[in-house]
């Protein structure tokens, strides 16, 4: 199993010494006392630090950590089984219960804190973190809510303002903000309680994620979704915003294409087909905060080597050309982690 990180690493997020920015993916490298020959199974990123997750259990923190940059903290052998992290708060799921750690007081030496909230386990659950059981956790307080158990929750997802659920028999629900349209329903309205998306009514969807102020699905059969705040081309939806940063290729720059205007998003307030490269399917998806990367069912394409916003999707050629299969993918604010296998031989 190896993972690629690439984008932004100026708090030493994708490792110290890494750079910047990597605009093309490079290995993860565990670095820290027992784990170094210890496989990644999680790297979730939060803006300015990493949190990555052993196979036994251990935990590293990459990146601006106890408010300092370029650390590198690691707690080996905690159990830890999944992370939720964020600037000031970091969720842990260990086995039977799940706790809380301040982010800006852990020292470098590795010391378990103790925890500033925490909830113990008595049921057990086979949902996908951050569902728990009865309800799910989020990286701010009350750190725990409750959910319907009517709602047969299976996979969630958290954005800025907003939060996307996806049932057990493949519906998708939203609540939260709706100013950037994120919870697909049609309109920029908030809504305070869970919401079935109506214009994905005869799916079956069996992946979500969410942005910052976008979210995305893929249906049973590998069709990708996509709607909410598209500034910087996430939704791979034609961007006012890109247009505006291109030169015009008109022989008389002060013409103006009504028609070729309105065209062009914003805000898509209701789940929009997206066309993949190549007519692939969709199998992962996750989301960063004006970002989005996908998981085909052939190859894993998600790096491109620059610094331009885009706002069609487009295969990384790493991984292609790299005789790669990736099989999962896990976004942070402006950044990129992908976990993949060499190409049997």
């Amino acid at each position: 199993m190896l993972w690629f990180g690439f984008g932004y690493s100026g708090f030493g997020q994708l490792g110290p010494g890494e750079g910047f920015t990597l605009n093309l993916p490079e290995p993860v490298q565990l670095k820290g006392a027992n784990v170094e020959k210890k496989r990644i199974v999680r790297a979730v990123p939060s803006w300015s630090y990493t949190a990555v997750v052993t196979d036994e259990g251990s935990l590293l923190l990459s990146g601006c950590v106890g408010g300092s940059p370029q650390q590198v903290i690691c707690f080996p052998s905690l159990g830890c089984c999944d992370v939720l992290p964020s600037e000031k708060y970091l969720i842990i799921l260990r086995k039977e219960r799940a706790e809380c750690w301040d982010v800006l007081h852990l020292d470098c030496k590795g010391t378990v804190p103790e925890p500033m909230w925490k909830m113990e386990f008595s049921d057990l659950y086979d949902t996908a973190f951050p569902l728990v059981a009865k309800g799910y956790v989020l990286s701010e307080p009350p750190f725990f809510r409750e959910l319907p158990p009517t709602l047969q929750a299976q996979k969630m997802a958290l954005g800025n303002e907003h939060a996307v659920l996806l049932t057990s028999d493949g519906k998708v629900l939203t609540w939260g903000s709706g100013r950037h349209g994120q919870l697909g329903h049609g309109d920029v309205e908030d809504v305070s309680e869970p919401r079935v998306v109506e214009a994905l009514h005869g799916l079956t969807v069996r992946e979500v994620a969410s942005g910052g102020w976008h979210t995305v699905s893929i249906s049973e059969s590998g069709d990708l979704y996509c709607w909410g705040w598209n500034e910087s081309g996430q939704l791979g939806l034609p961007s006012k915003a890109l247009q505006e940063e291109r030169p015009f290729s008109r022989e008389d720059p002060t013409e103006c294409d009504e028609d070729e205007d309105d065209d062009l998003i914003g805000i898509q307030s209701f789940p929009a087909l997206i066309d993949l490269p190549q007519e692939t399917e969709a199998a992962k998806v996750s989301c960063g905060s004006r970002h989005t990367a996908t998981v085909t069912r052939k190859y894993g394409q998600l790096g491109h080597g620059d610094t331009k916003n885009l706002d069609q999707p487009k295969r990384v050629e790493f991984f292609y050309q790299g005789k790669f299969c990736v099989k999962d993918v896990t976004c942070g604010h402006w950044n990129t982690y992908v976990m993949c296998l060499p190409e049997a031989k």
